[in-house]
């Protein structure tokens, strides 16, 4: 499993971007990936890289669609490959679950 976090924004449209955020949490949460939105990313996990890529394409396209001009993109991503890892066996393991 792949957990990635994610914030996208426009960097163009002004102090407040609340309109295309949106558009952007509405996106992910439509995608069947689970994700869980906080105050400054979007942790999403995803079964692999297209698929996860294929979301961070939507949500680009979705801003650009919207007028945006410069887009800003923090992409992090946890790829652990020797056992199943997810956000919540994450937190569990910090006693935070």
């Amino acid at each position: 499993m792949i957990i990635a976090s994610l914030a996208i924004f426009p960097t163009s449209e002004g102090a407040s971007v609340s309109r295309y955020v949106k558009e952007v949490i509405r996106i992910v949460e439509e995608s069947g990936l689970k994700s869980a939105t906080g105050g400054m990313s979007t942790t999403i996990e995803s079964p692999d890289l297209p698929s996860l890529f294929a979301v961070i394409e939507k949500t680009h396209q979705k801003l650009v669609d919207m007028g945006a001009v410069r887009i800003h993109i923090d992409l992090h991503v946890d790829h652990r490959l020797d056992r199943d890892a997810s956000v919540s066996s994450k937190l569990k393991a910090v006693g935070k679950a």
